[in-house]
């Protein structure tokens, strides 16, 4: 039988939440190594020590944040696929997860770019490998949307898709006069939409 998590086990947990949000903002706007524990730890109330409560170091943050987002991808996609329909609807359901993603972990999607190579090699391993099968999601799709293209284009139409998605909402915050977000997101949807189909 499960045990009930006290309330000092959902402290922990909120904690962790914290500094994985706070640190992946704190990346985002500054690189990982203009960070420090310090920081950190401020960041969510705690001293920098104590960030070692919960995490190992800035290297297993890192780690945490890059290996966490790649799963819950490669999960989510895997969602939609299994909600089944026709090729279209779990195209669609797929981009409509994406866009969803990209709007809600903005700054975690500019610390993957950023810093990948700052994650230790298991940590970075088990990213590639997450990213893989979460490309191999929409591959699937996208051959059966598509059954005469070669396999090594269908991944170039996933990866480009990702691309016009992923790099729009940190951008469009940016503009004075910035859309609302539904806007951005139905905007996203219906150009990731044609330009993969």
């Amino acid at each position: 039988m499960a045990s009930v998590p006290t309330e000092r086990d959902r402290a922990k947990a909120d904690r962790q939440s914290a500094l994985l949000r706070e640190a992946a903002r704190l990346f985002a706007d500054r690189g990982f190594s203009g960070v420090s524990l310090e920081e950190l730890g401020a960041a969510v109330g705690i001293s920098g020590p104590a960030v070692y409560r919960h995490f190992a170091g800035k290297q297993a943050l890192l780690g945490a944040i890059l290996v966490r987002v790649s799963e819950g991808l490669r999960d989510g996609g895997r969602e939609v696929v299994e909600t089944g329909g026709s090729a279209r609807e779990r195209l669609t359901g797929l981009v409509r997860f994406h866009v969803d993603f990209a709007l809600n972990q903005s700054d975690v999607i500019r610390v993957q770019d950023r810093e990948l190579a700052n994650l230790v090699e298991d940590d970075r391993r088990a990213v590639r490998r997450l990213q893989r099968e979460y490309v191999e999601t929409w591959v699937g799709v996208l051959a059966e949307a598509h059954p005469d293209a070669a396999e090594r284009e269908l991944r170039v139409r996933a990866h480009a898709c990702f691309g016009l998605i992923n790099s729009t909402p940190h951008s469009v915050r940016g503009l004075r006069d910035a859309p609302d977000e539904e806007t951005v997101r139905e905007l996203l949807e219906s150009m990731a939409l044609a330009a993969i189909s």
